[in-house]
């Protein structure tokens, strides 16, 4: 069976979405945005949430960014829930669950004291959300580091249950557990071990994974085996690019996997010697036009005439190329041309007519 059946965990609450269990694996980003800068913040989010994002989550470096938290939460136009993102200084991960936010996310290696975790773990107590546990490679505790040499998937794994074991004798048991490293193998390696020891649900990541392409390639490696293996019940596609393509990025790899089947599986050509048309800017250009979709489907954007027809037959629509012009597909039934320069605007049309009948 491919992928493997997924292995079952606990769920938990986020806002409206649950994760974990049976229900599908959320797709999440984090902004990149000041959290000082309210408007461009909101911007943001409300791009991420028209691109599909399921969770959004948010630095929160200082008492001056609390704020955002509230605006966010009482603007009516962002309907998903929202997670601070805490580091060092507990006192910002109290204040940032008494704003009302939907989760909170802390590394309790760096936060402090067991003292200052407990009464972090109080606060989330209190208001009934989810704490997300963030082990980090390249935050992990001194002793783990001395005991093992170097931030190894042992290490890592050892680190977070150390964390769940105090939340759980803290009577706290609303935790997501996440292990990111930079390397493939060590994050491949360390998700696998927590996945065997613990049935809490697990958040899939890599971190510093590089820019749109780079990152993309290597967090589709290392999410892919994990997913395949039936590990992860929420993501996030780390790039060095704008979020909105991380979101991209994340369905077109749950989709691959058969894992989720929502918005547009695109199948273009990587074009050659025959093709006559500009694919590429066209292919580029549709998707842009068409980000906003949710619906399963299944578009293709073909070059020539060798392979092209016959591609484009086995999509829900698509056009095939020749010289300046493009044949029109619907579900395996040619239906018309269409001048290249009329390309987009006319696919776009019939993507959007085809939705509408259904």
């Amino acid at each position: 069976m491919f992928p493997k059946k997924r292995r079952k965990s606990r769920v938990i609450k986020i806002g409206d979405i649950f994760i974990g269990g049976d229900y599908p694996i959320a797709v999440q980003s984090m902004t990149n945005t000041s959290s000082h800068d309210f408007e461009a913040t909101v911007v943001q989010i409300k791009a991420l949430q028209d691109a599909g994002c399921e969770i959004v989550r948010f630095a929160i470096p200082d008492e001056e960014a609390l704020p955002i938290i509230s605006r966010l939460k009482n603007d009516p136009e962002i309907n998903i829930p929202l997670v601070a993102d805490i580091h060092f200084d507990y006192k910002l991960a109290i204040a940032s669950i008494e704003a009302g936010c939907d989760k909170i996310r802390i590394n309790p290696g760096n936060i402090g004291s067991h003292q200052k975790v407990s009464k972090v773990i109080e606060a989330a107590a209190s208001a009934d959300i989810p704490v997300r546990i963030g082990v980090n490679s390249g935050s992990l505790e001194r002793e783990l580091l001395a005991k093992y040499g170097e931030p190894s998937p042992a290490a890592l794994a050892e680190s977070a249950l150390q964390h769940i074991a105090y939340f759980e004798k803290n009577g706290f048991e609303k935790i997501i557990i996440s292990i990111k490293s930079s390397s493939l193998v060590k994050n491949v390696e360390a998700n696998r071990i927590i996945a065997g020891e613990t049935d809490y649900p697990i958040h899939l990541g890599l971190t510093e994974a590089g820019d749109a392409l780079s990152g993309a390639t290597k967090s589709a490696a290392a999410l892919g085996i994990l997913l395949a293996e039936g590990i992860g019940d929420t993501i996030r596609i780390s790039l060095t690019a704008d979020p909105v393509k991380e979101i991209q990025v994340a369905f077109d790899l749950l989709r691959s996997l058969k894992l989720r089947d929502v918005g547009i599986e695109y199948i273009s050509c990587p074009t050659c010697g025959r093709t006559q048309v500009d694919v590429e800017q066209i292919s580029a250009e549709v998707k842009s036009r068409l980000q906003h979709i949710r619906a399963p489907l299944k578009v293709a954007i073909m070059g020539c005439a060798v392979n092209g027809p016959g591609e484009a037959r086995e999509a829900d629509i698509g056009i095939a190329g020749g010289k300046g012009e493009f044949l029109l597909f619907k579900r395996g039934e040619t239906v018309g041309k269409i001048p290249e320069h009329q390309a987009v605007e006319k696919l776009v049309q019939e993507v959007e007519k085809l939705i509408k009948s259904e």
